[in-house]
């Protein structure tokens, strides 16, 4: 690393801190530059590829979504239904 750069960058208050680093990023991301994957990553992906392999049962995002809506619906409603039988019980 270029350690007079980096002094330079941090000599700046945080918004121009700020725009650099946007501008480093903006630029990285115009070159489709990404990280090299590490060795855990990589045995990670490979692990939940060859599970997804092995199991291709999915669920639409739709599914999920709706799923998960039905469960947070019911979760309301039996709280509620537990504050309403609370409130019962004090009177």
């Amino acid at each position: 690393m270029n350690t007079q750069l980096l002094k330079q960058a941090t000599a700046l208050n945080i918004d121009e801190q700020l725009e650099l680093v946007e501008a480093i990023w903006d630029n990285i991301a115009s070159h489709d530059a990404a990280p090299a994957l590490t060795a855990a990553q990589k045995a990670e992906l490979d692990n939940r590829l060859a599970d997804y392999l092995a199991n291709p049962d999915v669920m639409l995002w739709s599914e999920v979504k709706a799923a998960a809506l039905a469960r947070l619906e019911q979760d309301c409603s039996n709280r509620a239904s537990a504050v309403r039988g609370a409130v019962m019980l004090e009177k």
